[in-house]
């Protein structure tokens, strides 16, 4: 399984100095649609790595795919927005119990 990453050019440079192959660089909504649904088709990728600003500005139907999807696994990044989710709230979400009670 490969490792891919989806984002503007400042949030993928990282990722690909650190080797990771499966880049694909956005610069609009219509350019991360088409890269996410290539993600999504593409069976050697075990997982996603978006940021989470990048995720919320997808069309919703995209969002919950993403969302439900069990392969790729989807790793949101970052952001400061409403969708942005906490490390307490991300394992919350993932365990299905809040570990920090």
């Amino acid at each position: 399984m490969e490792l891919a990453v989806i984002g503007k050019s400042e949030f993928v440079t990282g990722f690909r100095l650190a080797g990771i192959r499966k880049v694909y660089e956005i610069v609009d909504v219509p350019s991360s649609e088409s890269a996410v649904k290539s993600v999504l088709e593409d069976k050697s990728i075990g997982i996603l790595v978006m940021h989470n600003d990048d995720i919320s500005n997808l069309p919703e139907i995209l969002r919950r795919n993403l969302n439900e999807s069990v392969q790729p696994t989807v790793v949101a990044l970052g952001g400061t927005g409403e969708g942005s989710m906490s490390l307490r709230d991300k394992i919350k979400q993932a365990v299905g119990v809040d570990l920090w009670k």
